[in-house]
């Protein structure tokens, strides 16, 4: 039988314990009513999956409904060319030699190359794809890995309903229901999954996130501090804004997909995303930094206690 004074600090140690959880369950679900907020205020239809990646926390609205993913789809894209590479059937290195015929519209980078003569590597098309979303550097990539290959890896990592079944462009696709689709859940378990490292290996897993986290215009960045790492690809159709990604947050790093349909103003559907990501950040911002107890510290701070 143990000392009392043993289960006495025992006790302390535990009560301290589920103190300082239960502060941060409030401060979650603060959050978690801020999105709700954003989602139930917007015109149009929203779906929200963000996870905590060290607690494993989420917060999710309409999960598991489909969204058309417009350029979002082309995270994707990405892992399925890193995937490939890896099981050595092409290499990152390989050139490309610019054609005309592979020209499709917002094609900012690549129609402005001089066609048959400019070689680029396959990681270069994939920068260009995920920083401007160049929709002809996608295309081709499409074309170099396979689209049934892309879906045929989705359904290794269980995800039945994020599917590729066009190329950019593609008017007479998209007329006919051919859209691309995912989930707010799936698109999240998808990121999860390349962030660790059950995909690939760690370089790999490394130089992919450093693509999808070059600078773009989009909005899960947009209120955030400069300098904050955070891999993500934004998609945009009439009536449709998306943006899914990983935020990189020191301490406490998060994955955060939302997805807009039915917009009546695209603009409203980007500003909803801009601040559930801002809200988000907060939140976790102040855990990354906080004492069980709820003590925030910031870099430099010497004020006396």
């Amino acid at each position: 039988m143990k000392p009392l004074f043993y289960v006495l600090v025992l006790l302390s140690s535990s009560l301290a314990q589920n103190s300082a959880t239960g502060k941060q369950q409030i401060l979650w679900q603060k959050l978690e009513a801020s999105v709700h907020e954003v989602s139930d205020h917007l015109d149009g239809v929203a779906g929200v999956a963000i996870k905590d990646l060290t607690s494993g926390q989420t917060i999710l609205i309409a999960p598991d409904e489909v969204f058309p993913q417009a350029s979002s789809i082309k995270i994707a894209v990405l892992a399925e060319l890193y995937h490939q590479a890896q099981q050595g059937e092409l290499k990152l290195t390989d050139l490309y030699t610019v054609a005309k015929s592979d020209l499709v519209p917002d094609s900012d980078i690549m129609a402005g190359l001089t066609a048959g003569t400019t070689k680029i590597t396959l990681r270069d098309l994939a920068t260009m794809m995920v920083a401007v979303s160049d929709n002809s550097a996608t295309n081709v990539l499409i074309d170099r890995v396979g689209m049934a290959n892309v879906n045929a890896w989705l359904d290794t990592l269980g995800l039945p309903h994020t599917r590729l079944r066009r190329k950019m462009m593609d008017l007479k696709a998209a007329n006919e229901g051919r859209e691309n689709i995912s989930t707010p859940r799936e698109m999240m378990t998808l990121l999860e999954a390349m962030y660790r490292g059950k995909v690939l290996n760690r370089e790999m897993t490394e130089d992919f996130f450093q693509v999808l986290s070059t600078h773009k215009d989009s909005w899960i960045p947009r209120d955030l501090p400069g300098g904050l790492k955070i891999a993500n690809k934004p998609g945009a159709l009439e009536g449709v804004r998306n943006d899914s990604g990983i935020v990189f947050l020191a301490n406490r790093p998060y994955a955060i997909c939302v997805m807009t349909s039915y917009l009546r103003r695209e603009r409203e559907g980007e500003e909803a995303i801009s601040r559930i990501s801002l809200s988000s950040y907060r939140t976790f911002d102040r855990l990354a930094r906080a004492s069980e107890y709820g003590r925030v510290v910031s870099p430099g701070n010497s004020s006396k206690p």
